[in-house]
């Protein structure tokens, strides 16, 4: 597996360890930008708690937590992954937290110097980081994608371009917010869970 290849329906993106020992568990797949690719919909549209979604890195359970609570009008973004097929998967979800940055890590669309206060450190990268991102120009750790197809403007780059470079996760924060991550500087915030602004990308997992 190359980063960025064409792999189980959608594009190689690393690896994971649900067990945050720096041992592989799970591939992640990131779905093709123009299926699973979405902008608009919100986390939910009222601003009270879900119950159990709020996994760092169990994104499978998040979806399903918040497709079981409620419908797709209150939960735009876990529905729209959940009713995905792509390539012949049906097992697509929101990433957690710390899987989407596996993500900006290893498919970072551009050469800016990564946001290096509160953002970076993730236990169950593949190895495991457990420092924030380095401050610095060019980026380094991460830097842009070798991936030519994933850097910015590629056909299946993530948006790198100001406020629509913030992409949902499945990770609740409290009950206003949501976690999010930028793929432009690697930020990882919050937001209200009802904005519209944010990107989502759609992702599925594999067994190593």
């Amino acid at each position: 597996t190359v980063i960025g290849q064409s792999f189980g329906g959608g594009f190689y993106a690393g690896q994971i360890s649900t067990t945050a020992d720096s041992v592989a568990t799970h591939y992640i797949i990131v779905g093709p930008k123009s299926s699973t690719d979405g902008l608009g919909k919100k986390w939910k549209t009222t601003n009270n708690a879900t119950p159990g979604a709020d996994s760092d890195i169990d994104g499978p359970q998040n979806t399903a937590d918040m497709v079981a609570d409620n419908t797709a009008t209150v939960y735009q973004a876990a529905w729209f992954c959940n009713d995905l097929t792509v390539g012949g998967y049906t097992d697509w979800y929101m990433p957690a937290k710390n899987e989407l940055e596996v993500c900006y890590y290893n498919l970072k669309p551009t050469t800016r110097a990564n946001f290096s206060t509160n953002s970076g450190i993730n236990p169950n990268a593949v190895p495991a980081r457990a420092s924030n991102y380095p401050a610095g120009t060019p980026a380094t750790n991460p830097a842009q994608t070798s991936a030519s197809a994933f850097q910015s403007g590629g056909a299946e780059a993530f948006n790198s371009s100001g406020g629509a470079s913030y992409y949902w996760t499945s990770t609740e924060f409290s009950n206003p917010a949501a976690r999010k991550q930028n793929f432009d500087y690697g930020y990882q915030g919050t937001s209200y869970k009802y904005v519209t602004f944010n990107r989502l990308r759609a992702v599925r997992r594999v067994a190593v």
